[in-house]
């Protein structure tokens, strides 16, 4: 019987002939120097699949490198499972953590022995060994309750409690000498792939480094993030003291019926946090300074409804708080700069009329009444409403949008005037000790309900367009976030299980014929490790319906 069967691939623009059965490793090999770089993993059908796929049907397949989002993800998920591995040689009575990423790579704890230079370079001189024997990364697929019972053997009770709450027939997992670890996605081939790393002492833990974002072959420096790391490492503590840090735990407290006491004990964690940095805020005013607050933070980090909830507690404070949105100083759309892919720049500081800006700010400093513009983002253009404003005695500004921190924006306003505060969705809960939420993609998926539901954008544009936001973010957001004077943490336990039903739902509406699917496809696959949160006991007053839908603010 004929075998042969043809695939189109992309990276070529023609059709490859191949037999049914051939791995797309196998594939790629035969190509040769015909794609120009040596792919780690590959889209087929616009579905991210390990080189280990087998084909036996006619396909589409993009071959990636390391480099490509998909990629490098699929180059640091196996990286953890090397220092899994050695860590299980070099120290067999601890366990890892990996939690979340921080100063260019991702922050790790070691549970059960202390740190030292001496174990640092154990683990690093292991993770080469285990590297330069480029040994395979087996992907494996059996029943769940098989699986279950290898975890167990090993110690990952994590992993134990995901799949009992997950409750699928079977589950992927992987071997690497011996050892077997799951992951939400799929591996590298083997460990060589892997030859540019590093692991560094990083306070209580350790750091481990990719390779550079911008020089695949070199290891990226480590930048200091002092108050992002104890914004992280306060919820940390929170989730351990409820006893929710992975989505295993978050799941058992669904099927107990205990879900709206953790929405309660987290929006109590978040007014908590609120009324503190108002009542910093209240301190530095009546000592002479802070006439201006200026809150900032990434794209769908919940400024806004921040925003509002720290006027509320501003006046209880006796302060009279006065609100102005940056976003209503964008210029009109046809004079907005363009990135790198010819799309509007609306994350740029040059989107901003500075120039009006300013003028106004320092008008109602001296204690002009000002008329507020209000930006049309249908029209692509600013408008005039008779919004007038004026500090009276006691009164405060909130200036609230994404270049808050530039010290650009405000380069005229004494430095004791302000105050400033960073607002970013820190995603604390894992979905196990080896896979951490990353923060961009809890905001990603707030952004595509809000946008579907208020700007009628469908999922696969708000998809399109992330690349661009997040470029724009790590050119005017990050790199001002430690001048903060408050960082408050915009997530919340519980968000993603309230937002799976949502989101899911939108996601699915992504056509499989688009780049975006593949996008689309990992973040469903991500959100079925949840269970199905009902939104009726979030309080209107929360910062998730700000994207939900149902807030008792006015947007």
């Amino acid at each position: 019987m004929d075998n042969r069967l043809e695939i189109y691939c992309k990276n070529l623009g023609r059709y490859i002939d191949c037999a049914g059965g051939d791995t797309l490793f196998s594939i790629a090999e035969r190509l040769g120097d015909e794609l120009g770089f040596t792919p780690i993993c590959a889209h087929v059908n616009n579905r991210n699949q390990a080189l280990s796929y087998k084909l036996y049907n006619p396909k589409q397949v993009e071959f990636l490198p390391i480099t490509s989002p998909s990629g490098t993800r699929v180059y640091i998920r196996s990286l953890c499972m090397i220092l899994y591995r050695a860590v299980v040689n070099v120290c067999p009575s601890a366990k890892i953590r990996i939690e979340h990423s921080i100063s260019g790579g991702h922050y790790c704890r070691l549970i059960g022995k202390e740190i030292s230079t001496e174990i640092i370079d154990a683990l690093r001189a292991e993770m080469r060994r285990i590297i330069d024997a480029n040994l395979p990364l087996v992907r494996e697929e059996r029943l769940t309750s098989e699986v279950i019972e290898i975890f167990k053997s090993q110690g990952l009770d994590d992993k134990v409690a995901l799949l009992e709450t997950t409750r699928e027939l079977y589950t992927t997992y992987y071997k690497l000498d011996g050892i077997c670890d799951s992951y939400y996605g799929p591996l590298a081939p083997s460990t060589g792939y892997m030859s540019v790393f590093d692991i560094r002492p990083y306070k209580e833990g350790l750091l481990l480094l990719a390779f550079k974002p911008t020089d695949p072959l070199a290891v990226p420096t480590p930048v200091t993030q002092e108050k992002m790391y104890k914004a992280f490492t306060d919820y940390l503590a929170f989730d351990r003291i409820i006893g929710v840090s992975n989505v295993g735990g978050l799941n058992k407290v669904v099927e107990d019926r205990k879900a709206p006491q953790l929405i309660y004990l987290a929006e109590a964690l978040h007014e908590k946090a609120i009324s503190r940095i108002s009542d910093e805020i209240t301190r530095r005013y009546r000592e002479g300074g802070a006439r201006i607050v200026l809150i900032s933070g990434p794209s769908s980090s919940g400024k806004t409804t921040t925003t509002k909830r720290l006027g509320v507690q501003l006046m209880t404070n006796l302060l009279n708080p006065q609100l102005i949105s940056l976003d209503n100083y964008f210029i009109n759309r046809e004079f907005t700069p363009r990135d790198e892919s010819g799309d509007y720049d609306y994350e740029s500081l040059y989107a901003l009329d500075l120039e009006q800006f300013n003028a106004d700010l320092n008008a109602i400093l001296r204690g002009e009444e000002v008329e507020l513009p209000s930006y049309n983002f249908e029209l692509g253009k600013r408008q005039y409403r008779g919004d007038r404003i004026r500090l009276d005695e006691g009164s405060i500004l909130l200036i609230e949008g994404i270049h808050g921190l530039n010290p650009e924006l405000t380069a005229h306003i004494a430095e004791e005037m302000k105050f400033r505060i960073y607002v970013s969705a820190l995603t604390t809960v894992s979905i196990d000790d080896h896979n951490w939420i990353p923060s961009t993609d809890n905001r990603l998926l707030r952004r595509i309900i809000r946008d579907a539901k208020y700007r009628g954008t469908p999922p696969e544009e708000t998809i399109r367009r992330w690349a661009s936001v997040r470029r724009g973010e790590e050119k005017w957001i990050f790199p001002y976030q430690e001048n903060a004077d408050a960082m408050f943490n915009s997530s919340l336990l519980f968000e993603l299980g309230v937002m799976k039903d949502q989101g899911e739902e939108l996601l699915r509406r992504v056509p499989n014929d688009v780049a975006e699917y593949a996008e689309a496809y990992r973040l469903r696959k991500f959100l079925s490790y949840f269970q199905s949160i009902p939104s009726h006991s979030v309080p209107s007053t929360s910062v998730i319906r700000e994207f939900l839908g149902g807030s008792s603010f006015k947007y």
